[in-house]
C-alpha cells in the first residue's frame, strides 16, 4: 500500500508540474506578446510625432535606420489606398499594395492592429504592429522578429529544473510521512485482528486522526462483536437442540416402554382375565395417543421454526373456533371439576386455522389441568387497536416466580408428577409462544401461587 500510494502521488505530482509548466508557458507567451505590442505601439506613436509628413519622407526614413535596431526592425509608411509611401529597408515603388494585410485593415478600421507571419525573405517569424497616423492620412507599421518564449527557455530551464527537483524532494518527504500516518492505524487494526484465534474477544483499536480509518476500526470491532454474539447464539442453539433431542427421546421412550411391556404380557398368555386384557389394550392405546400427540407437537414446532415453510392462511372466525375447542375440552373440565366461562367478541382474523386452534386449546387445557376441583377458568377475546387480545385466567395452583421465565421452554414442567399424570408433553406453551411470534404478536403471563395464573396474548389482525 505504501509503494502504491507513493507511486500514485509521484505520478500526480509529475502531471501537476507538467500542467503547471504548460500553463506558465502559454501565460508567459501572452504576456510577452502583449508587452511587445504595447512597446511597438508606443514606438509608432513617437515616430508619428517626430516625422514631417510634408518634408522628405524617404530621407527621414534613412535617418531612422540607426534608431530601428541596426536593421532588425522595419518601418513602413502606407497610404490609405494601400500603396507604400516609404519603407526603411526597401524601395517603396517595388513593394506590393498592402491594403489586404490584416494589420493594415485593423489599423484603418480600429486605429491599431497586429499580426504574426513568417517572412520568406528573412526566414523568420515577424510581428507586425500598425497604427493610424494622427498627423497624415497614413498608417505606420513596425515589424520586428518575434520568437516569443523560445528566447527565454534557455534561461528559464535551469530554474525550472531546480524548482522541480526541490518540489519532488519535499513531496517525497511529506508523502512518506502521510503514508506512514495512514498505514500505521491499518497495521494496528491488522495486528489486533491477528490476535483473535477463535476467542473473538473485544478488539481495542486506538483512534487515529482520520475519521475514515476510525470508521474501519469501529466496523471491525462491531463485526468482531457480532461474530462473538453469533457464535454464542449458535452454541446456545446447539445446546437447545441437544436438550430437545434428549428430552424428546426420553418422552418417547416412556410410552414405548409401557407399550412394549403390556404387549409382552398379552403375548405371553399369562393374563387370562378378559377385563385385565381390555385394561392393557386401553393403556396401550392411551400411550400410543400420547406418542402421537408428542410427535404432532414436535412437528408443529418444527414447522413454526422453519419460517420458509408454506402456511395456508384463511379467514378464521374465532368465536366459532372457541366453541369447538370448549366442546372438545368438556370431558377434561368435567373430570377435573373445573368450570369454564367464555366471553368472545365476534371477530374474524386472517390466520392459519390449525395454529389458532393449537394456541387456544393449549392455553385453555393448561388452565383446566393445573387447577383444583371447583376451580374456574375465564376466557376473554376482544379486538383492541386493530389487534386480537386473548385473556385466559384461572384460580388454580399458580406458577412459582422462579419458573415463570422457563415455562415457554420445551419440555419444561413446573410440576413434573402432575404433568405426567395429566398426560402433557411439555411442549404446549412452547408451541403457543412460537405461534404468537409467527404472527408478530406478544404474550405475557402473571401468576401467584395458590391464587391462579393469567395469560395475555395480543396478535395483530391482518386485513
Amino acid at each position: 500500500m505504501r509503494k502504491a500510494i507513493l507511486q500514485k502521488f509521484i505520478l500526480v505530482l509529475l502531471a501537476a508540474l507538467c500542467i503547471n509548466s504548460v500553463i506558465f508557458y502559454f501565460a508567459s507567451s501572452r504576456i510577452i506578446l502583449k508587452n511587445t505590442r504595447e512597446d511597438m505601439s508606443y514606438t509608432l506613436r513617437v515616430l508619428d510625432s517626430i516625422l514631417d509628413y510634408e518634408g522628405d519622407i524617404p530621407g527621414q526614413m534613412g535617418k531612422l535606420k540607426g534608431f530601428l535596431d541596426s536593421g532588425s526592425s522595419r518601418l513602413t509608411l502606407i497610404n490609405e489606398n494601400g500603396s507604400v509611401a516609404a519603407d526603411s529597408d526597401a524601395e517603396a515603388a517595388l513593394l506590393d499594395n498592402h491594403l489586404g494585410r490584416k494589420e493594415v485593415q485593423e489599423a484603418l478600421n480600429q486605429g491599431s492592429g497586429y499580426t504574426m507571419r513568417h517572412s520568406e525573405t528573412l526566414g523568420k517569424t515577424m510581428l507586425y504592429v500598425a497604427c493610424r497616423s494622427g498627423h497624415a492620412p497614413m498608417v505606420l507599421r513596425l515589424a520586428v522578429p518575434y520568437s516569443g518564449m523560445r528566447d527565454f527557455l534557455p534561461m528559464l530551464f535551469p530554474a525550472e529544473a531546480v524548482s522541480f527537483l526541490i518540489a519532488m524532494a519535499c513531496s517525497l518527504v511529506v508523502t512518506r510521512r502521510f503514508v506512514s500516518s495512514v498505514t500505521k492505524p491499518l497495521r494496528d487494526i491488522s495486528k489486533e485482528m491477528l490476535k483473535v484465534k477463535g476467542d473473538y474477544g473485544e478488539l481495542k483499536v486506538e483512534r487515529s486522526r482520520y475519521p475514515e480509518i476510525d470508521i474501519i476500526a469501529e466496523t471491525t470491532m462491531k463485526m468482531s462483536q457480532n461474530v462473538k454474539e453469533y457464535l454464542n447464539r449458535i452454541e446456545k442453539e446447539k445446546q437447545i437442540r441437544q436438550e430437545f433431542f434428549s428430552n424428546a427421546s426420553h418422552e418417547l421412550k416412556t410410552p414405548i416402554t409401557s407399550i412394549h411391556g403390556y404387549a409382552e404380557l398379552l403375548e405371553s398368555g399369562m393374563v387370562q382375565d378378559e377385563a385385565m386384557k381390555q385394561d392393557f389394550v386401553k393403556r396401550i392405546k392411551k400411550e400410543a395417543e400420547n406418542m402421537t400427540g408428542l410427535i404432532n407437537d414436535i412437528l408443529m414446532i418444527s414447522r413454526l421454526e422453519a419460517k420458509d415453510a408454506e402456511v395456508v392462511l384463511s379467514d378464521v372466525r374465532i368465536s366459532v373456533l372457541l366453541e369447538e375447542i370448549l366442546d372438545s375440552l368438556k370431558p377434561l373440565a368435567a373430570s377435573s371439576q373445573v368450570f369454564v366461562h367464555s366471553d368472545c367478541q365476534p371477530l374474524c382474523i386472517k390466520a392459519n386455522l390449525q395454529q389458532m386452534k393449537e394456541l387456544l386449546s393449549n392455553l385453555i387445557s393448561n388452565a383446566i389441568k393445573y387447577n383444583r376441583p371447583g376451580g374456574q377458568v375465564w376466557i376473554n377475546v376482544r379486538e383492541t387497536d386493530k389487534a386480537m387480545t386473548i385473556k385466559v385466567k384461572d384460580n388454580g395452583v399458580g406458577i412459582p416466580e422462579d419458573s415463570l421465565e422457563h415455562i415457554f421452554e420445551r419440555f419444561y414442567r413446573v410440576d413434573k408428577g402432575r404433568s405426567r399424570k395429566q398426560g402433557g408433553t411439555g411442549l404446549g406453551l412452547s408451541i403457543v409462544k412460537h405461534i404468537v411470534q409467527f404472527y408478530h404478536g406478544s404474550i405475557d403471563v402473571t401468576s401467584e401461587l395458590d391464587k391462579g395464573t393469567e395469560f395475555f396474548v395480543k396478535i395483530p389482525i391482518r386485513q
